[in-house]
């Protein structure tokens, strides 16, 4: 894949393009083009369910994407939500997930972002993960992206939402997968 030709990241979530470009932006910029599909997500582990969205975006995209999907794990829970993260806040908010810890001391939690490369229809999707570890707090920041305001990134002592986009961009889960796709990307060039 050259990247003269714009790589295709499959979604509808602006605040997700701005912070992806705004990564990729650093070093080498990949050019990225989004397309917003209503793609079925099936129910698995983080691995399987990026496989298979990058798998169907492929086939109808008809050529190379990337997709990305974020799961916040509460180690409490044995890893849930999870890759279902998404609709949890959507029914809970922030605070119904703090409070799907009460009566657990235990707040640890990890960030895990898996982006899925696709080379086209037919292609066996690869995919590249960040983990960022932290614990579950209430609130804090504005609430302007998921549940960035519940998530404190281990030794920041910031949630994700209090932090400065070049702060965050710098450790999150999100960036470390992105830097492991931007050096498989940079190898399909050589």
């Amino acid at each position: 894949m050259s990247t003269k030709q714009a790589l295709v990241f499959v979604t509808g979530n602006a605040n997700k393009l701005k912070e992806v470009r705004e990564i990729l932006a650093a070093g080498h910029p990949i050019e990225l083009q989004s397309r917003d599909l209503d793609l079925p997500e099936i129910q698995g582990s983080t691995q399987e369910v990026a496989r298979e969205k990058c798998r169907r975006a492929a086939e109808v995209i008809g050529g190379p994407c990337i997709t990305e999907d974020t799961a916040l794990c509460f180690e409490a829970l044995n890893g849930l939500p999870g890759p279902y993260i998404k609709f949890f806040l959507r029914d809970l908010g922030h605070e119904g997930l703090n409070n799907m810890l009460v009566g657990f001391p235990n707040k640890a939690a990890w960030a895990l972002c898996t982006f899925a490369y696709c080379a086209g229809p037919g292609a066996e999707p690869i995919l590249f993960e960040g983990r960022t570890n932290g614990k579950i707090v209430p609130a804090r920041g504005p609430p302007k992206f998921g549940w960035d305001p519940v998530f404190e990134a281990e030794d920041t002592g910031k949630t994700y939402a209090e932090m400065e986009p070049e702060q965050k961009n710098k450790l999150s889960h999100r960036y470390r997968a992105l830097d492991k796709l931007r050096t498989y990307l940079r190898s399909l060039e050589e």
